[in-house]
């Protein structure tokens, strides 16, 4: 498993790793006793003694490295998320087991700096919102479960910047969805990553980049070993420490008479059905740069060409906000290539391409 190895200052002693334990890692059992230490280049690793079965263990699960990635990011996330110091290493040693020195942290987070935004906004915005007022996270049951959840501290701060500022319809859109999300709709059959919609790309411009979305992705999916937890553990981490991340798993979807009335907004060329109500997740919702950007994480992006998945999730914000698609930006990306395009745009040569 892959590790943040954190540069300690040179006038800093090494800090001691499972100090306290609750109980054997083994069996489980309670009658333990310290039995020396192991030393390692960066951290002393205290060893336990279990009498119950007899064998010496270690807190630590891996020699030779510091802490398991997925333990650092964890804590990470939960400090941006409003919690202390203290209160984030008392909930990693409920978790583990293992004592997690303040210092420590403060290491990580110096470490991790430049890929968590957040640190501005988490500043300013503790004192009028706790961690449980900042994140709200529903379980939506859609034949398969979809963990929706909006980060309120962060869009207020958003949107009361100028740019922002037409963009409040957004935040009505997802508390309406926390509120009143119609589940019967997306026990339906036609899903928006299942459209196979063919839009005229000629003209449209799709621009490649390695941003920081990428270098977050790169560093969090090492820490991932259920395959199934990917697209979760990404969003947690960015929802939570960075700066333009508002919700993650939105569910949308486009009524039949949402797409004729989109037809006589915009022209008859918008190759959707109108038969049944198309419906989707949207992985990452972001405000940055004036514009609401829709994302989607694809392993092998490169390979990827979700257009008309993406131009669904575009065209139902659209219509569920009110919003003109020029407030839109949709974009795909995974570990090493990001690529983003304007709705706008492809609607515009739709239907130019339908009016010759």
């Amino acid at each position: 498993m892959a590790r943040i190895q954190v540069k300690h200052p040179v006038n800093l002693s090494t800090p001691l790793i499972g100090a306290e334990v609750e109980c054997c890692l083994y069996c489980k059992g309670k009658d333990i006793i310290r039995a020396g230490h192991r030393h390692n280049k960066r951290t002393t690793v205290q060893l336990w003694w279990c009498h119950d079965c007899a064998r010496v263990f270690s807190p630590h699960p891996a020699k030779g490295k510091v802490w398991p990635l997925s333990i650092i990011l964890e804590a990470v996330r939960l400090y941006y998320l409003g919690y202390t110091r203290a209160q984030v290493a008392e909930r990693v040693k409920e978790k583990t087991g293992l004592a997690l020195p303040e210092r420590t942290l403060s290491w990580w987070l110096a470490e991790l700096r430049e890929l968590t935004t957040y640190t501005y906004f988490r500043r300013e915005l503790l004192s009028e919102f706790q961690p449980k007022r900042a994140v709200r996270t529903q379980r939506l049951h859609h034949k398969q479960t979809y963990y929706y959840a909006t980060h309120y501290a962060k869009l207020w701060a958003l949107l009361h910047e100028e740019r922002n500022g037409a963009f409040f319809a957004l935040r009505d859109f997802l508390a309406e969805m926390n509120r009143a999300c119609p589940h019967g709709l997306f026990q339906g059959e036609h899903r928006a990553s299942q459209d196979r919609a063919s839009y005229d790309l000629t003209g449209t411009e799709i621009r490649a980049s390695h941003n920081l979305a990428c270098r977050v992705a790169g560093l969090v999916l090492q820490s991932v070993t259920d395959r199934r937890r990917r697209h979760d553990t990404l969003q947690r981490f960015m929802l939570a420490t960075d700066s333009v991340t508002v919700a993650v798993e939105v569910p949308i979807f486009l009524l039949p008479e949402d797409i004729s009335s989109l037809r006589t907004r915009h022209g008859p060329g918008i190759p959707l059905s109108t038969d049944d109500p198309l419906t989707g997740h949207v992985d990452f919702l972001q405000i940055r740069n004036g514009k609401i950007y829709i994302l989607d994480y694809k392993p092998n992006a490169e390979k990827e060409r979700p257009i008309a998945q993406l131009m669904t999730y575009a065209l139902a914000l659209s219509s569920r906000t009110g919003l003109d698609l020029f407030s839109f930006v949709c974009a795909w990306f995974d570990e090493e290539h990001y690529f983003e395009f304007y709705p706008r745009q492809v609607i515009r040569n739709a239907v130019t391409v339908s009016s010759t």
